[in-house]
C-alpha cells in the first residue's frame, strides 16, 4: 500500500477571521480522501501561537486554511518558504498584494482591469484633516468604507453622510491603518473561481451572491441559515464570458497560483463589470461559493482538494 501523504491543515490564527478559518479547516479535514492523505489539524491560537513546530518530517505538505492578516497576507507563506515545505495556494507576493485593498487596486489599474471609483488614506491623513469631505469628495453617496487589509466583510460600513463616514472610518481603523472608500453602485454581485498554475489556470462557472440588504455582511455570510448564492449565475453568455476572462486577468495581475476567488459587481442596466477584489484563500465551509462553483462544473470537493495538493507539490518540484 502506498504511504499516505501527510497534510498539515492550518487553522485559526490571530486575525478577526479566526472562527471562519476554523469552519473552513474542518470542512477540509472532513473531505480529504483518507486513502490518499493523513490530515493533521494544526490550530494556531488567537495570539498566533502554534501547538507544534512544523518540520518536513512532520508534514509533507501544508494546507493553510487561514483567512485575513497573518494567514492570507503572505506572512505564513513566507514562513513555509523558509521551512521548505510545499503549501497550497498563492505565494508570498500574490498573497500580500491581494490582501491589501490598496496594493490590489494598483495592480488592477496597471493591467487596465475595471474597478469602481475609490480613494484611500492613512490613519495619519484622517486624523490630520479638518474636513473629512475633502478626502472623499470625488465620490458620491452611498460609499463603502473598508479596512485595507481585512476580509469576510469585517470592519466594513455603508455610509450616506459625513457623520456616518466618521463612524465608518473609525471602525475600519480598528483593523488597519489604511482605509479604502469605494463608490457604491447598484449592481449584482458575482463570483468566479480560479484553479491551477501560473500559466494555464482553469476558471469555474460564475456564481451570484444573494444579497439580503444593501450588502452581504459577516452575519449573512456565516451566521444566517439563508442561502447565500446561486450557482451557476443566470447571465447572458457574453457577460459570463467576460467574467471568466476578467477572472483570469485579475489572477495573473497579482501573480496568483493554486486558487483564488474573484468578486465582481455587474451593472445590469449598463452592462458594466467591475472587479471588486480577489481572495487568495476563499472560504472552504459547506456554504462557501468557491467549492460549490467547481462542483457545479463537475469537480467534486474531494477532487478539488486533491488537485490543490497536487499543485502545491508541482510548484515545489516535489
Amino acid at each position: 500500500m502506498t504511504e499516505r501523504v501527510r497534510v498539515a491543515v492550518l487553522a485559526g490564527g490571530p486575525s478577526a477571521e479566526h472562527e471562519v478559518s476554523l469552519q473552513s479547516a474542518q470542512a477540509v479535514l472532513d473531505a480529504l480522501p483518507r486513502d490518499l492523505y493523513e490530515p493533521v489539524a494544526v490550530i494556531i491560537d488567537r495570539q498566533g501561537r502554534w501547538p507544534v513546530e512544523l518540520r518536513r518530517d512532520l508534514a509533507d505538505v501544508v494546507f493553510p486554511v487561514l483567512h485575513g492578516p497573518f494567514g492570507e497576507d503572505g506572512v505564513v507563506q513566507g514562513h513555509l518558504e523558509t521551512l521548505g515545505i510545499p503549501y497550497v495556494g498563492c505565494g508570498v507576493t500574490a498573497s500580500a498584494v491581494a490582501m491589501n485593498k490598496v496594493a490590489m487596486r494598483h495592480a488592477f489599474l496597471a493591467e487596465d482591469i475595471p474597478i469602481t471609483p475609490h480613494v484611500w488614506f492613512t490613519e495619519y491623513e484622517w486624523r490630520a484633516t479638518t474636513d473629512p469631505w475633502e478626502l472623499v469628495k470625488s465620490l458620491d453617496w452611498p460609499m463603502y468604507v473598508k479596512p485595507a487589509g481585512m476580509g469576510s466583510s469585517i470592519g466594513i460600513s455603508r455610509v450616506t453622510s459625513v457623520e456616518e463616514l466618521r463612524a465608518g472610518v473609525d471602525l475600519a481603523l480598528g483593523y488597519d491603518r489604511m482605509v479604502v472608500v469605494e463608490q457604491g453602485v447598484t449592481a449584482r454581485e458575482l463570483v468566479c473561481g480560479v484553479l491551477g498554475d501560473h500559466d494555464t489556470p482553469d476558471v469555474s462557472v460564475p456564481g451570484e451572491l444573494i444579497v439580503p440588504g444593501d450588502w452581504l455582511d459577516y452575519e449573512a455570510k456565516y451566521l444566517s441559515p439563508a442561502e447565500i448564492a446561486t450557482i451557476p449565475a443566470a447571465l447572458p453568455e457574453r457577460v459570463a464570458g467576460d467574467v471568466r476572462e476578467l477572472t483570469l486577468r485579475a489572477f495573473r495581475a497579482i501573480g496568483g497560483y493554486g486558487l483564488s476567488r474573484v468578486d465582481f459587481l455587474y451593472e445590469e442596466d449598463t452592462g458594466r463589470l467591475y472587479v471588486l477584489e480577489i481572495n487568495t484563500m476563499p472560504g472552504f465551509t459547506s456554504r462557501s461559493v468557491y467549492a460549490r462553483a467547481w462542483a457545479a462544473g463537475g469537480l467534486p470537493y474531494p477532487d478539488l482538494l486533491r488537485r490543490l495538493v497536487d499543485l502545491a507539490f508541482t510548484r515545489s518540484g516535489s
